[in-house]
Order: structure tokens, then C-alpha cells, then sequence
């Protein structure tokens, strides 16, 4: 990638290049350029979005239901301690007898092809 010039640097580029009655113009033109560049680059520089986090809570060794927050706590695939917590009443809207069937179904499919 090409280094931007700094003001001086281009000032100094235009002496003896182009007639001084200029000068005062084109770095004008030069600072405005600058400004562009400057709100270009606000305008088009991306955020950097956070990453999903996927961790798999290995070892459950504590449930706990509390002022509508729903705690699963245990162990990482890494061993380190871990908590998850959900809104309870939402959870149940998800996880009902349906999903819990199916949860069960997959599980006996995967215990049999072991």
C-alpha cells in the first residue's frame, strides 16, 4: 500500500513542479481531500462484530431456579467451571415435553450407533 503524504511532504513535492500561485490552491485542495478521507473512513470502517461463543458445558453438576433465571453449572470441555443461565420463563416456552422427547430420540439414536 502506497504512504500517504503528509501536508508538508506534498507541499514540498510542489515546489518547483507547478508555478507558487498554485500552492496555495492545491493544498487547499490537499486538506480537503484529508477531511474526505477522514469521513470516508468513518463512514466505511466496519465494526468488528464479537464472535459467537460456542462452548460445551461437558460435566452438569448444579441446576438451580431463582427469580426467574434458570442456572445450568458444571464443567467446560476444557475442565474449567462454567455457568449458563437462561430466563426460565423462556426456556420453558422452548423446552417443552415435544422438545424434550425429541432430545431423547437423538440421544438413543447416537447410544446405539456407539
Amino acid at each position: 500500500m502506497k504512504k500517504r503524504l503528509t501536508r508538508e511532504e506534498y507541499h514540498k513535492g510542489l515546489i518547483g513542479k507547478v508555478p507558487k500561485k498554485w500552492h496555495k490552491e492545491m493544498l487547499e485542495e490537499f486538506d480537503r481531500d484529508e477531511e474526505l478521507n477522514k469521513v470516508e473512513s468513518l463512514l466505511f470502517t466496519t465494526v468488528n462484530e464479537p464472535e459467537e461463543i460456542h462452548k460445551r458445558l461437558h460435566e452438569i453438576n448444579t441446576f438451580q431456579c431463582v427469580d426467574n433465571e434458570l442456572y445450568l453449572r458444571g464443567k467446560d470441555e476444557m475442565g474449567e467451571d462454567l455457568t449458563i443461565c437462561f430466563d426460565a420463563f423462556n426456556f420453558l416456552e422452548w423446552i417443552d415435553k415435544e422438545q424434550l422427547e425429541y432430545i431423547k430420540e437423538q440421544t438413543i439414536k447416537y447410544i446405539q450407533k456407539k
